[in-house]
């Protein structure tokens, strides 16, 4: 049986101040129209909680964009990460797969993550491009977090977010079916929704599941861990230059091929969690759920 408590907010950030002490403690803060993770100040001002996400994906907490992973890391305190959504949540099951894996395992992955205190959030309200619904996912914890409400107000939120969801992606194939169509998919369409495309690799930096990653050399054995995106020109090109993506639509389809061909076909997890942050950082304007809608309804 869960307990729930009720604090007051002053207690509450009393609270986090006192665990900010010794250690690091992320808040979800609004700055203008942008909600991001930041550090806990003394004032707690700003804070805002129950949003639909923050601009930073929770892998970057465990897989940071540069890091030196040979380095030996000083005995660090816990990273506190509060108000997580439940798509970024749900991400951490592709991530711990891949990472955790004994065959494989990444030792500083792993230390990353048992260094981390995750607490998640409801969503009580929905971004433009919020679609996780479509792929199964709650709009609020059901694993991988602590603190989960039971409050009746909370309950009712919970059904109505969900409702508003299902309601607005009704057009949007589901998962499985997303891949069969980009499986079966012609050339001519990638190349009329690719012609936007600026290979900027934004939407590959802001996905909380896409990790693909160059391993730099650098003099005094320094190995650095630096994120790479399948977008980018020269992703895959090889001895004597030739490039099996070298043409921008190529690229463009292999990204989605990823995410729903190839990794159902090496892992349990979902590789989308429906967190819309690839349409909302893409320069270019475009948006996957409008290229899979197109499909579904021509298919």
């Amino acid at each position: 049986m869960k307990n729930t408590f009720q604090i007051s907010i002053l207690d509450w950030h009393t609270f986090l101040l006192g665990l900010s002490k010794n250690n690091s403690v992320y808040v979800p803060v609004k700055t203008y129209d942008t909600i991001d993770y930041k550090l806990f100040t003394e004032d707690g001002l700003n804070i805002i909680y129950n949003v639909a996400k923050p601009v930073t994906p929770l892998k970057a907490f465990f897989l940071p964009p540069k890091e030196n992973v040979v380095i030996e890391k000083k005995a660090y305190n816990k990273n506190i990460i509060i108000g997580i959504p439940a798509c970024d949540l749900k991400a951490l099951e592709i991530l711990d797969e891949i990472y955790l894996d004994e065959t494989w395992l990444d030792l500083r992955y792993k230390e990353n993550r048992e260094r981390a205190v995750l607490i998640g959030t409801d969503c009580f309200e929905t971004a433009e491009n919020c679609h996780c619904t479509s792929y199964g996912i709650e709009p609020y914890p059901v694993n991988h977090a602590d603190a989960s409400s039971n409050l009746h107000f909370a309950e009712e939120k919970r059904k109505q977010v969900k409702k508003e969801l299902v309601e607005k992606n009704r057009l949007l194939p589901d998962y499985a079916k997303t891949g069969s169509l980009i499986k079966n998919s012609g050339e001519d369409l990638w190349e009329k929704h690719s012609r936007t495309c600026v290979s900027c690799g934004a939407c590959a930096v802001a996905c909380p599941t896409c990790t693909c990653f160059l391993l730099i050399e650098r003099p005094d054995f320094e190995k650095i861990r630096q994120v790479d995106a399948c977008q980018y020109p020269g992703f895959e090109r090889i001895a004597a230059g030739e490039d099996p993506l070298r043409r921008k639509y190529i690229r463009f389809r292999n990204r989605y091929l990823c995410k729903y061909v190839w990794k159902p076909e090496d892992f349990k997890s979902v590789a989308c969690t429906g967190c819309g942050r690839c349409i909302d950082s893409c320069i270019g304007k475009i948006s996957k759920n409008e290229i899979f809608i197109e499909m579904a309804e021509s298919s």
